[in-house]
């Protein structure tokens, strides 16, 4: 296990900062490595953005130093999404396999969790786990069994499907909410028109991105905007204050997923595109 910690930042302060700061705090750039799981602990509602690449055998997922819990889901919940090829992952003795872009939920108390390899086609399992005040079921997801809302139109670059995977409407979860959404050929904004939602956090994990192309993620108060260039599978960290919303250089895919107070998925404060600066 690798981790990292990242601690919050007042948006004033966030208004100072240059470009490697902004990136320093916010990018989360190194999630897959080679037989290694790598966590980054934000104190943004203690949502844990995480990444495991099994090569050449089987990883367990364990608990680290700032958690000062004996396993990693004593008072946890996980997401798990595999973003690459046909994938497993075993939780306290029981298998479930996952295929691209398909979800598991694990509740608090699980034990063992393990992340299995495949040699034929290379799974990707990214993940965001959250503090859990009760148990709910460990139950995988499917794409078919998500909840699925198509938005946006050609003709403003933002037409896209997203599909709700760990969310109240599909099943139970403590405060974690994750899902997935893909952009049609042709267009690039996401989460465009922007919002905020100062009750929750959000990260957002870009993939599907091909070789050599960007997504650009704006981020920050409406009225002083930043932004960060993000590659193939890396995400960023965005606090309730700042808006979440992004455009790439070609169609692609990204994964979001929030932790904080209410879990209505509608709860949002709207932003007018003629008031962002």
């Amino acid at each position: 296990m690798m981790n990292e910690n990242r601690y919050a930042i007042h948006p004033d302060h966030f208004a100072t900062l240059g470009t490697n700061q902004i990136r320093d705090a916010f990018l989360v750039d190194s999630l897959f490595q080679d037989d290694k799981i790598s966590t980054t602990y934000t104190h943004y509602d203690r949502l844990i953005i995480g990444g495991a690449k099994p090569v050449t055998g089987i990883l367990p997922l364990a608990s680290f130093d700032s958690l000062k819990s004996d396993f990693f889901l004593q008072r946890r919940e996980i997401g798990i999404i595999n973003v690459s090829g046909n994938g497993k992952v075993s939780v306290d003795g029981a298998d479930y396999t996952l295929s691209n872009k398909e979800a598991l939920y694990i509740g608090r108390g699980a034990k063992v969790v393990t992340f299995h390899p495949d040699k034929a086609t290379n799974p990707l399992y990214y993940f965001n786990s959250a503090p859990a005040h009760a148990v709910y079921p460990t139950r995988k997801v499917s794409l078919a069994e998500a909840e699925r809302v198509e938005i946006g139109s050609l003709e403003t670059s933002n037409h896209r499907t997203i599909r709700k995977l760990l969310v109240n409407s599909v099943l139970p979860t403590c405060q974690l909410q994750m899902g997935l959404t893909e952009l049609k050929t042709g267009s690039v904004w996401n989460t465009m028109p922007p919002h905020t939602h100062d009750r929750r956090m959000e990260a957002y994990f870009y993939f599907d991105l091909p070789e050599n192309q960007m997504a650009c993620h704006f981020m920050g108060r409406p009225n002083e905007t930043r932004h960060i260039w993000v590659k193939n599978n890396q995400a960023v960290i965005s606090p309730p204050w700042s808006i979440h919303s992004g455009a790439g250089t070609c169609s692609y895919a990204f994964i979001w997923g929030m932790a904080g107070e209410n879990l209505d998925y509608g709860d949002m404060d709207a932003v007018k595109l003629t008031e962002l600066k």
